[in-house]
């Protein structure tokens, strides 16, 4: 990644039925182009996550799987987010326990999470840590950072427009 920083993606309006579109369209290609198989079932649990533009847990991808005609048990559902997550298309969220679609599928990066303490709604931003404070501190320390987990709790634009109103 360049030293650019992107917006965040996940608070803004936008074409919502253009952008899942798109976001499966370039799932399709990726799995195509890299030889996995995106099946069914994991193409739904992605559009799912897609749709709702925020964290998902498991069982309520269940409960949407079901009711789209998929399989009902456990399973299904874990073996989908596994692929997803591996593969980069989906993150999990920890404070959560749940997941949401991946804004930058298919490129190397340390995501930072927005989520709103009020409705859930989760905001994707590229973040640094090999930069900043942290990335000092694993320095000094002789640690190299493979992996983090940034997650932030607030409220979103939306809620704070519906306090305010």
């Amino acid at each position: 990644m360049s030293g650019e920083s992107a917006p965040p993606l996940g608070f803004e309006k936008h074409d919502h039925k253009a952008c899942v579109a798109q976001a499966l369209a370039a799932a399709d290609a990726r799995c195509s182009a890299e030889g996995l198989r995106l099946t069914p079932v994991r193409r739904k649990v992605l559009e799912l996550l897609l749709q709702e533009h925020r964290a998902l847990g498991a069982y309520a991808i269940l409960d949407l799987l079901r009711d789209a005609g998929f399989g009902s048990q456990p399973p299904v559902a874990y073996r989908a987010l596994d692929f997803l997550a591996e593969h980069g298309f989906v993150h999990k969220i920890e404070r959560l326990n749940a997941f949401v679609a991946c804004a930058h599928p298919g490129k190397t990066h340390s995501p930072a999470f927005m989520i709103c303490r009020l409705c859930d709604a989760v905001a994707e931003a590229q973040s640094t840590p090999a930069k900043g404070a942290l990335g000092d501190a694993a320095r000094a320390a002789g640690f190299q950072i493979e992996k983090t987990v940034v997650e932030a709790e607030g409220v979103c634009p939306a809620c704070l427009d519906k306090a305010e109103a």
